[in-house]
């Protein structure tokens, strides 16, 4: 097993919310990009909600995040791991989000991409958290539910940006 690191976060002044992740997966690590695996929903079902043509350029991908005020980080800054499953993380320490909300005043919500950022994040700030934390299912393929269930139930994230 080895020690895995998390990437920095993609945030700037405007961002309005926060989609917390685990920790890069496999192919994230190897590409150095959020959501690298071709089979993981995230990016599709973003550029779905929001109407965009899909685009497989990262900094492209980086850019709609920021026209649509998205920041995006993970819960666990490293954390030992063999593959990808969230459920073989050990020894993790966790990303201080607490300083991330305080320095990005405009984040006004916190998703998590599925139960364990979730899990994470509620032992980091407690369950009364000072903005709402909610959960969504996971966009990993081990996930086993449709993609068209997951984007009804992303959906939610468009209530609460302004654009």
């Amino acid at each position: 097993m080895r020690r895995i690191n998390s990437f920095p976060p993609i945030a700037d002044e405007h961002s309005e919310i926060l989609i917390l992740g685990s920790v890069p997966g496999v192919k994230s690590l190897e590409m150095q990009q959020y959501y690298a695996h071709p089979q993981n929903q995230f990016w599709k079902i973003l550029f779905h909600l929001f109407g965009e043509e899909f685009s497989t350029d990262y900094q492209q991908r980086i850019d709609f995040l920021k026209r649509h005020n998205i920041a995006l980080w993970d819960v666990i800054e490293s954390c030992e791991r063999k593959g990808s499953l969230d459920t073989e993380i050990k020894n993790e320490i966790d990303n201080n989000i607490l300083e991330l909300i305080d320095n990005h005043p405009n984040i006004k919500t916190i998703f998590c991409n599925g139960q364990k950022s979730y899990k994470n994040l509620i032992k980091l700030v407690g369950k009364d958290f000072k903005i709402p934390v909610l959960v969504l299912p996971s966009t990993s393929p081990l996930h086993t539910i449709g993609f068209d269930e997951k984007l009804n139930n992303w959906k939610i994230i468009k209530d609460f940006l302004q654009n």
